[in-house]
């Protein structure tokens, strides 16, 4: 027999490598409606994800049983990893939908294949390729490495080369008598004909786990609130998760017939309970209590895996079985788009904000599924011959021992980071001078499609801004990437953070980084009628003993006129219960004088930065109480569709005597040279910069005295 360990690691790394091409469609096909803020017609290549639908037919499952289209599919499936070095996103796309469509033909195939022991390692290689990618994208702060840069994404390309090879060659022999049919495979497990409903839970288990758990961070920016009592901070806290998903994978190992689950109320009422109860927490309660209902969940979600999979695989259809997997699996995904970006698609207004009927469905179609079906340990599904006892034993040593080395990873990488960031933190200096930014970032894409975050990081150190709020931050969802861009830049730059509103709000996002402690903050919904949900934050920074308020907001579309008029309401009050001294930093998709920025003006009781500059249309920066310094606009060199804006200030040693700057000056020349901007963007421009560099424009720096 084929050496045991190498291919519970062969088929883990596989795992691993399919995940992660399931984790990467939904964002590339959504790239292009980013763009246009429309559909594209290129949600179409989500059809990638039904290529199991062809194997329903008999001559197509034994084309894909012959162990040459097999092998081909195997390499091919590792191969599309590169579509990361892609030209451009449009390719990308393309080799991606391949590389799904591979990978689902390839474990529909192979889950249903073979023997029994094989398809056990399989099934299970699945699983732990799950903990696997948690564990790496750990080391690279929420990023999985294969799609983060040419070098991690080339290793990962020959490893799973590797492992493909390796796994073509041990199970070539063993095809032989295999390779035309599933009856042997299907015969060998306690089968059963309900395919739809296995189909149904088994899609709606992939989904829930991908979009709650596709990142160890997700839970607490599920759970976040504002300063100071914020709930668990993805790091270190993140390593609860990964150990809740572990927990419950051991779980799973214990036998149904032990006297724990005889209880027939355990079983079939508190364990079920146990689910609903816990995603109910996650979606209602807050910090703390949302989090430890996070947890919960994790064990729940992952003690059912091994059992639903099991069933699942017992299916007699297996086209049928996947096909209906993967329907559910992409009908829930663009339900869960449907919910947050309900204003651009067609019939989004009853979907409007409905996670909590999505979550319930998935809980309710794996609930079924588990309480209907036998309840037996993943081994226990297939028949196992008495001479193969002992390598099942021997396999699921093995699985666990693996599966707590990738834990292990996963929380040296966390605890590492969480040692790095705290050195980092209260690393700004004494100063009455501070320099502020807004910059719209859309979810750390660029405009090709690539993730933007290396680039961003050099432009806000660049910039030498002390607080920085970006707008449409919020890349945790499942169609955005399960990212964290704010934990992620908060531990490059050694800044304090805040999320923002939660992302079970159904915001696009908006967080606020700070070179200095952030005191307090407070989360906001502004009311949002017709449109999608406009977030804020209000906030207090020490600025090394001189606390200074900050609000940041993020108004609904240009279309949207009452809900614009109802969140200029709102935010100027917000800025007129501030303390004496407050930055505004929005994105109000106003015009200057217009009805919403003359609202903010007068009720908020702040100073336009530059009243002068016309050309404006969405980010402004307003203040009140602090001396303005200098004005600044930098051109996105396509690291965005939208430029940075900066302003500097002075705090001043006596509140009730200062004078504010009223004389502009563009000549740096004529002011300290330690209010400067950095010239490294250059100098004073008119107009708009098209070149594809960072550079001042828009008739900026300006300076102030």
């Amino acid at each position: 027999m084929f050496p045991l360990w190498k291919a519970v690691l062969s088929e883990s790394f596989l795992g691993y490598i399919s995940w992660c091409l399931y984790h990467a469609l939904p964002p590339m096909i959504y790239y292009f409606p980013l763009q246009t803020l429309a559909l594209t017609g290129l949600e179409v290549f989500a059809v990638a994800f039904f290529s199991p639908i062809f194997l329903i037919i008999g001559p197509f499952w034994r084309l894909a049983n012959n162990k040459y289209i097999l092998a081909l599919l195997r390499l091919t499936m590792v191969g599309n990893l590169a579509s990361y070095q892609a030209p451009n996103a449009s390719i990308r796309l393309f080799i991606l939908a391949a590389g799904v469509s591979s990978s689902l033909l390839v474990q529909t195939v192979t889950w249903w294949s073979g023997n029994s022991l094989q398809r056990f390692v399989r099934i299970w290689g699945f699983m732990l390729g799950k903990i696997m990618l948690l564990a790496l994208r750990i080391w690279y702060t929420s990023l999985n490495p294969v799609w983060s840069s040419q070098a991690a994404n080339t290793v990962i390309l020959t490893i799973g080369f590797i492992a493909a090879v390796e796994r073509i060659y041990s199970d070539g022999d063993r095809r032989k008598q295999e390779a035309n049919k599933t009856g042997n495979a299907v015969r060998e497990t306690v089968s059963h004909p309900h395919w739809l409903l296995s189909g149904i839970a088994f899609g709606s288990l992939m989904f829930l786990t991908l979009w709650i758990f596709g990142e160890v961070s997700l839970i607490s920016r599920w759970a976040v609130s504002g300063h100071p009592h914020t709930g668990p901070d993805p790091n270190p806290y993140g390593g609860t998760v990964l150990l809740g998903l572990a927990h419950g994978l051991m779980l799973s190992f214990w036998s149904w017939s032990s006297i724990i689950y005889l209880t027939v109320t355990y079983s079939i009422l508190f364990y079920s309970f146990t689910g609903l109860a816990s995603s109910a927490g996650l979606l209602y309660l807050h910090t703390w209590s949302a989090a430890i209902a996070g947890n919960i969940l994790a064990v729940f979600t992952m003690c059912v895996w091994p059992q639903l999979a099991g069933r699942f695989v017992s299916c007699l259809h297996p086209g049928k079985a996947m096909s209906t997997a993967m329907f559910a699996y992409v009908l829930e995904l663009f339900f869960c788009v449907w919910c947050t970006a309900y204003k651009f698609v067609p019939g989004g207004i009853y979907f409007r904000e409905s996670s909590h009927l999505l979550l319930g469905f998935i809980m309710l179609c794996i609930g079924v599924d588990f309480l209907t079906g036998p309840k037996k340990e993943l081994s226990s599904i297939f028949e196992v011959k008495s001479n193969q006892k002992p390598l099942f034993r021997k396999s699921k040593n093995y699985i666990k021992l693996l599966l707590w080395l990738f834990v292990g990873v996963g929380l040296l990488g966390l605890g590492l980071r969480y040692k790095t960031y705290q050195k980092k933190l209260g690393q700004g200096v004494p100063k009455r001078d501070f320099s502020a930014m807004i910059w719209p970032f859309r979810f750390a894409y660029d405009n090709e499609g690539w993730s933007n975050l290396e680039g961003s990081a050099n432009l806000l150190n660049q910039t030498g801004a002390d607080f920085i709020t970006i707008i449409e931050s919020d890349a945790s969802k499942p169609f955005i990437g399960n990212n964290d861009p704010t934990m992620w830049l908060g531990e490059r730059l050694g800044f304090y953070t805040d999320f923002g509103p939660s992302t079970r709000d159904h915001t696009w996002g908006i967080m606020a980084l700070s070179r200095y402690p952030i005191v307090k903050s407070t989360h906001h919904l502004l009311p949002s009628p017709e449109g999608e949900i406009a977030p804020a934050i209000s906030m207090t920074v020490n600025f090394t003993g001189k606390l200074v308020d900050f609000v940041v907001a993020h108004f609904g579309n240009e279309e949207e006129d009452l809900d614009r008029k109802l969140q200029a309401i709102v935010v100027s009050n917000l800025l007129k219960s501030s303390s004496k001294q407050v930055v505004f930093l929005g994105y109000i998709t106003s015009a200057p004088g217009s009805r919403d920025y003359t609202e903010l003006i007068e009720n908020g009781n702040v100073q336009d930065i530059d009243s002068t500059d016309h050309d404006r249309w969405c980010s402004y920066i307003m203040y009140r109480g602090v001396i303005r310094l200098g004005y600044a606009r930098i051109s996105h060199a396509g690291l965005s569709d939208s430029e940075v804006q900066m302003a500097k200030f002075r705090i001043p040693d006596h509140l009730d005597s200062y004078v504010d700057n009223d004389r502009t000056v563009t000549d740096p020349s004529q002011v300290p040279e330690d209010i400067h901007f950095n010239p490294r963007f250059g100098s004073y421009k008119d107009g708009h910069n098209y070149e594809h560099i960072h550079h001042f424009h828009m008739s900026t720096p300006k300076y102030f005295k």
